[in-house]
Formats: structure tokens, sequence, C-alpha cells
């Protein structure tokens, strides 16, 4: 039977790595789709949530798929300039989208009929839903937010004003929504916005050499969009897609204020994981918490603290936090293992991949784990 979660599309999500924006201009640090497209997701939640807190309904399992079948179309489309990739995808639009399915089917073969029917009619839509126009604005806002890191160093190139002017332009149009306006003033819910933001920052397999290089922000969108498409396959209610999803997609958020420490370090020094965990708290309700509205903290607190134990909260629903574990593994393994293939290891990398796979593998039944690590290693790297 085939699955939405596969490893064909677990290894084609994790090109996004590979892809690197803004690579005509001089940048502080490597700016990749993955974590793009991670930041963007975030963005969209705090906008989405604005729309509700106004009583508006939000289709939440449409917007985080429609996220991922966006993350497929860039994919396809690789390194096309922005202002070229809209101009094709505009006058070319219905070649540009059977290439895009075209593309899918020959990487991901043996994919969910339904979720490729999905892909493929929204790829022929207008994308002009509620949900469709917040993700078009938490896009221009994800790019706003990299242009300001960049701009600086770029100023005097070529065409660097008319892009800054060109985004600006199209965050205009989105105004209307709450979120955007809010986030454009500037204040707490930016500060929350811009602390997602440096998570790319923050590398993953510290001091290990590993390509692609990737960040604590790429990585919680993998864990994101495994755990979702594992709760398709398994069928699970929308309140449970999104505790999953946003659970994957932000359970690493506490990190930007502490850092991340390795598990040898935690395990064998007596007392520290307890301390850190405490300390962790009193950032977190400190500095992060007072940046969102109230009214959001109690669903905030859910998704971050013990965010790998299952829950049937009476309140926020069940959350699957043990498969949702296994995804964080299984994202981990990717890492490890496409380096690997690529010929960059080392003894630390070695000796984690074996770690982590003898966790899923004794783990991670719930999505799957064995089978997906057996077909992640007849892919052709």
């Amino acid at each position: 039977m085939s699955k939405a979660l596969n490893a064909e599309m677990l290894y084609f999500m994790f090109e996004s790595a590979n892809m690197h924006r803004w690579n005509d201009h001089l940048r502080p640090l490597d700016l990749t789709e993955q974590d793009k497209q991670s930041h963007k997701a975030a963005i969209a939640w705090v906008i989405a949530k604005f729309e509700e807190d106004e009583g508006r309904d939000i289709d939440w399992r449409t917007l985080i798929e429609h996220n991922l079948f966006e993350l497929i179309s860039r994919l396809v489309l690789t390194d096309l300039k922005p202002q070229l990739y809209h101009r094709v995808v505009k006058e070319k639009f219905d070649q540009v989208n059977e290439y895009v399915i075209g593309e899918f089917d020959r990487n991901i073969p043996d994919s969910d009929p339904e979720f490729r029917k999905r892909l493929s009619d929204y790829l022929r839509s207008k994308r002009d839903s509620p949900e469709d126009r917040i993700i078009d604005a938490a896009h221009y806002l994800a790019t706003k937010w990299e242009f300001d890191l960049i701009y600086e160093m770029n100023k005097g190139m070529f065409d660097a004003d008319n892009t800054k002017k060109a985004i600006e332009e199209q965050i205009a149009r989105h105004e209307k929504l709450v979120g955007v306006k809010k986030i454009m003033e500037g204040g707490g819910i930016k500060g929350f916005v811009d602390l997602i933001g440096q998570l790319r920052f923050q590398q993953r397999w510290a001091r290990t050499p590993r390509i692609p290089e990737t960040t604590v922000l790429g990585h919680s969108l993998m864990v994101a969009n495994s755990i979702f498409l594992h709760d398709l396959d398994a069928g699970a209610t929308d309140r449970q897609v999104y505790n999953d999803y946003y659970t994957g997609l932000f359970h690493d958020l506490p990190e930007v204020l502490t850092k991340d420490v390795i598990s040898p370090v935690k395990n064998n020094v007596s007392g520290l994981a307890e301390m850190l965990e405490s300390y962790e708290r009193e950032q977190i309700e400190s500095k992060l918490m007072p940046l969102i509205p109230e009214s959001w903290r109690g669903e905030m607190e859910f998704m971050i603290y013990e965010p790998f134990s299952d829950s049937e909260d009476g309140g926020y629903g069940m959350r699957a936090g043990r498969d949702i574990k296994s995804c964080d593994l299984l994202a981990a393994y990717i890492e490890a293992h496409v380096s690997a293939s690529y010929g960059v290891t080392s003894q630390s990398l070695t000796e984690g991949k074996e770690e982590l796979l003898t966790r899923l593998v004794n783990t991670g039944d719930g999505i799957g784990a064995r089978e997906l690590v057996v077909r992640l290693g007849r892919i052709k790297i």
C-alpha cells in the first residue's frame, strides 16, 4: 500500500537543504530553501492565529498541506530568481504545473494516490483561498526577513533597492491581514518571528563536518512535515494533525534561548539535565511568552514543554509525542546518512548514525521507521 510518508518523499524534502538562496548576493551566512520554508510555515501560523482571534475560520489541515505543496513546487523549479519564477508560473501556468507533477511522479513514484491528487488539484488551482493568501503573505515576510539580513552588504549592488521595494510592495498587498500588519509594526510579535529566524544561525551536529550543513530551523520543518505525512497515513483527526505538526515545527524553539547541549553531556553529568530543563523554562517564561498574545501561551506551552510525550489534553486534544520523537530521530538520521553518502563523514557522525539507527529500529514502529531506513539505504544519492 502506497503511503504519504515514504523514503523517497523524505529524501526529496531533504534536498531543500541543498538549495541556496540569494546565492548571487553577499551573505553573512548560508540561506537555504529548507530554512526559508520552515520560517514561512511558522509565520503562517502567526498570521492564521491572528485571523482566528478576529473570528475567522482557518482550515489548518489545508494551511499545513499547502505549505508542503509550495515546498514541492519550489524543489522542482530550483534556483530560478524570484522575478523569473513568478513570471514563468504566471505565463506558462499549465505547462509548469504539468512539469512539477511529472517531476513529483519521477522522484516519488510510489506516493499515496490521494495525496498526489490533492497536490495536482492544488497546482492547477488559482490558490486564492484564505489559507493560500496567508501562505503568500508569510512567503514575502520570510523573504523580507532574509533580505533585511543581507541588504546592508548588498545595497550598492545592481538592483538591490528595486528588490527591496518589490518585496515591500508584495507585503503591502496583504496588510488587511491583521497578523501582517502587527508584524510590520514591530513589537512583541515581530520579536517572536525574529526569535524563530535565529534558529537559522544554530547549526546541527556542531563541530561535525557534514554536507549539507543543516540548521535547527530546517530540521524542525523535516520533523513537522514527516509527522504530517504519517498522520495522513494514520487517518488522524484535524486537531491531532494541528497538534503534531506545530509541535514538530516548534519543538526546538527553546534552543534559541539556551542553545543545544549534546546528549552525552546531559546524560553523563549528574543533575545537568534537570538543571537545564529548569533554566529553559525560566527563559521561556521570561523571554518567549511575553512576545505572543496571552491567549496563545497555554497552547505554546503544550507544544514546547515535553513535546515527545503522548497527550490527550482535555483542552488541546491528542498529540502523538512518541511518533514526533521518531520523526525527530529520522530527520537526524537522514542528515547523517546523506552526508556519509556524499563521502563527508567522521567517527562522531558514524557513531551518531549508528545510535540513531538503533533507536529508530527499537522505538520507531509507530511511523514504520525500520522500512523507511531500509528504503532510504536503497536510494542512489
